[in-house]
């Protein structure tokens, strides 16, 4: 189905051909308002039909690639009936990635509520799930609101508490806004986003987040896995445990997840997609991603409980690319419960040890750590 979307989009949102030719210019103005000149853009910014145009064929279906890798691999717990809250939702990228990646849910009578501040993007989000979704039994509500305006009735709101509560590529719209040396101002905003995002969602509901897989995002994302943990919300996904994020943050080090733009699941990348891409400079070879899955909040006994058998796990998350090593070695990085892990291997077992995979490696009983980065080695298991 990938491989029909800038179709798709063209059909929904037909271009004049007097304006094509200035599209890759408009592509790249966009990346750069959303990137390093973000104190040139307006808060508008998608009001405006060219921007929005470039939106719609360039922003839209690169995250929508992004999020139908991740999606397929999250226990979201949906049933028939339940509602999904999207904060600072723009186009409705995420509704469209769900029907695209999980056709399981395409049958049940699910109702998004669908927040963001730029009406314009709304109305193009949903006109491009109806053409993509047809008579679906989705129900889509729109509601224009800032994000921040909700903040003073979080907990007098009388709408059914969700089921899934998410924020996709909206929060590093926010602190973006903290200097970058200001770690406490950062730790108040994930706070104050994890209470917003935990005010919408129901005591059984889980809560996503998925931002670009910078090293900033990484830091804020590792802030808001603690404030969810002091909540009583332990982490579901991509952590194997509940112990202190061995990432906090950094350019070295952070936690992200990349991946190349062929052979996916759903097949290569459109071509249309890298062309457009190419023309407007900013060629793709790789998704990369950071997210964060917290689950339901548990009681003081289950979070123990949780936490106990946390520290008997075993279990890595991989979260590097495969590098060499002396003596024809090869290793990624990987989290665990143990803190930051070293796998090593010969180079087709690492290679084959995709990063964003949870591999079960073999601890010594006398591991040794890393000297360069202090990470305890293992062996990947044949």
């Amino acid at each position: 189905m990938m491989d029909s979307i800038p179709a798709l989009i063209e059909k929904t949102f037909p271009m004049p051909g007097r304006f094509r030719s200035s599209l890759p210019a408009q592509v790249a103005e966009l990346s750069r308002l959303l990137t390093a000149g973000r104190g040139d853009r307006a808060l508008s910014y998608l009001s405006r039909p060219h921007f929005l145009a470039a939106y719609l064929r360039y922003f839209l279906p690169w995250n929508l690639c992004r999020l139908c890798l991740l999606l397929p691999e999250l226990e979201l717990g949906l049933s028939d009936g339940d509602t999904i809250t999207d904060l600072g939702c723009g186009t409705l990228t995420l509704v469209s990635a769900l029907w695209i990646s999980r056709p399981e849910l395409r049958d049940l009578a699910l109702e998004f509520r669908c927040i963001d501040r730029c009406a314009p993007a709304l109305e193009a989000g949903k006109k491009f799930f109806t053409a993509l979704a047809g008579n679906s039994p989705w129900k889509i509500h729109l509601i224009r609101e800032d994000i921040n305006v909700r903040r003073k009735n979080d907990t007098n709101r009388k709408e059914k508490p969700s089921t899934l509560v998410c924020a996709v590529n909206m929060l590093n719209e926010v602190y973006d806004n903290a200097p970058h040396n200001n770690t406490k101002e950062m730790e108040r905003m994930a706070a104050n986003i994890a209470r917003i995002m935990h005010g919408h969602a129901a005591a059984s509901a889980s809560i996503l987040i998925v931002e670009p897989g910078v090293p900033r995002s990484g830091q804020f994302i590792s802030m808001l896995r603690s404030a969810f943990c002091e909540m009583g919300r332990p982490p579901i996904a991509p952590c194997t445990h509940t112990a202190a994020c061995p990432f906090p943050g950094g350019k070295k080090r952070w936690c992200h997840f990349a991946y190349e733009t062929s052979n996916l699941w759903f097949g290569d990348v459109p071509k249309e997609l890298h062309r457009l891409s190419a023309a407007a400079g900013i060629p793709k070879e790789r998704l990369v991603l950071s997210y964060l899955l917290a689950g339901p909040v548990m009681t003081d006994n289950a979070v123990q409980s949780v936490q106990k058998r946390a520290r008997t796990s075993q279990a890595v998350r991989v979260i590097s690319d495969a590098f060499p090593l002396p003596n024809n070695r090869f290793g990624r990085y990987g989290c665990s419960q143990q803190g930051l892990v070293l796998l090593t291997g010969e180079r087709s077992r690492i290679e084959k040890t995709v990063s964003g995979s949870a591999a079960a490696p073999l601890f010594a009983e006398n591991a040794q750590r890393d000297a360069k980065s202090g990470a305890l080695i293992a062996e990947v298991k044949k």
